[in-house]
């Protein structure tokens, strides 16, 4: 399978969930578009784009389980959090549910948004090590009150790696009349998505990262009766276009100004080319990765001599794991822990230590896609032996 990618070969990387990787296939096909698009780029942008657009949003919706009308793209999760979040007619007695797993650039945006208005944000806390999703179900629901106007979630959490029980939180919510904002970052690609079924009112994930689409590739699900009512975050044309031939939510998303759309146009291609490397496609994919990363954990969990924190069913592709305190009491730069230098400098290991909840302590973070082997975690548990004793 490696030969798919064009990972560095001399380096073991466990680090798909954080930018993910784009096979040559799909890099070629990206290419293509971008020749087409400069050979004449008025007939491209102009002519051309919008049904492109269309042509790719209907195997996007395909794939997700989703409506066409309610798709649009974006340049990844947080900017779809941020523009559900900004489109929110939101005062100061109103309360915005999250976990503390929540991802932290989405977290940011939720305070910021709340810092405008007056609104509160509750923190619901979630628990790590974890033995059920039951406990996710009981933190969060006890912190929701007659003023909880919207609960963001991530489906994937990006320090634990857990699984959220996401279509049952969806469903106590709208029995209550709250909105769910799904931030569904690591899940397509991941997981099995029926965005219909899910009911959520909003969901954003990300291509680049499980679908293995090239950067730049992002998208935002709106339920039905929600579709009027959302903004992109920079407002453009499309707001104040007389077209009627499309709905204003496409009209508006689809064209925010000049950019480079070979990103979203290659998702089909990706879509194609990940599921035919399993004879089984897409399930199979998944299925493979998520029982290597099982695989993974329990290699670094025997080695570390822990109890595997969360169970089976609570994990996707990637799994994390407690590990002895770092020396550092400040929380470090994305990717900054010393530990994961190192295990890049003198192992050729590129995995993430992630500080979490807070400094001192740290988790270890593996992902499992189709170019990694049992051997990769193998080697990885004995650097961690030499390093940590």
């Amino acid at each position: 399978m490696k030969e798919h990618w064009l990972l560095d070969p001399q380096i073991t990387f466990l680090n798909h969930g954080s930018f993910g990787a784009t096979p040559r296939a799909v890099m070629a096909r990206q290419d293509e578009i971008r020749l087409r698009l400069e050979r004449q780029p008025v007939r491209f942008m102009v002519r051309e784009l919008e049904s492109l657009l269309d042509e790719a949003r209907s195997d996007l919706a395909a794939f997700l389980g989703a409506d066409t009308s309610g798709l649009a793209f974006v340049p990844n999760a947080t900017a779809g959090v941020n523009a559900v979040l900004r489109s929110l007619d939101l005062d100061k007695h109103e309360e915005l549910l999250v976990t503390n797993q929540e991802y932290n650039a989405c977290r940011n945006a939720l305070e910021f948004v709340a810092g405008l208005s007056g609104a509160r944000v509750v923190v619901a806390d979630i628990p790590f090590p974890i033995a059920s999703s039951e406990e996710v179900i009981a933190r969060v629901m006890e912190k929701v009150t007659d003023r909880t106007r919207l609960f963001l979630v991530d489906h994937v959490t990006s320090q634990t790696a857990l699984v959220m029980p996401v279509e049952r939180l969806v469903r106590e919510m709208s029995a209550r009349h709250i909105d769910t904002l799904v931030d569904g970052a690591h899940a397509p690609g991941m997981l099995p998505l029926d965005l219909r079924a899910i009911g959520a009112a909003y969901y954003v994930g990300n291509l680049h990262k499980w679908v293995c689409a090239p950067k730049g590739a992002g998208f935002l699900y709106l339920r039905e009766d929600r579709r009027r009512s959302i903004h992109p975050v920079s407002i453009s044309h499309g707001a104040n276009s007389m077209r009627e031939d499309r709905s204003r939510f496409l009209l508006e998303f689809d064209w925010t100004g000049t950019f480079d759309p070979s990103a979203w146009l290659a998702v089909p291609e990706a879509i194609r080319f990940v599921g035919s490397l399993a004879p089984g496609g897409w399930e199979e994919v998944m299925q493979r990765n998520h029982e290597l990363a099982l695989r993974g954990r329990d290699i670094l969990a025997a080695e570390l001599q822990i109890a595997a924190p969360a169970p089976d069913s609570m994990l996707g592709s990637m799994a994390a794991l407690p590990l002895p305190d770092g020396t550092s009491k400040v929380a470090a730069s994305l990717y900054g822990d010393p530990l994961q230098d190192r295990l890049l400098e003198e192992f050729d290991i590129e995995v993430p230590i992630v500080p979490w909840p807070h400094p001192p302590k740290r988790l270890i973070r593996i992902s499992a896609q189709l170019y990694n082997e049992v051997a990769d975690y193998e080697k990885l548990a004995c650097a961690l032996t030499k390093l940590l004793s």
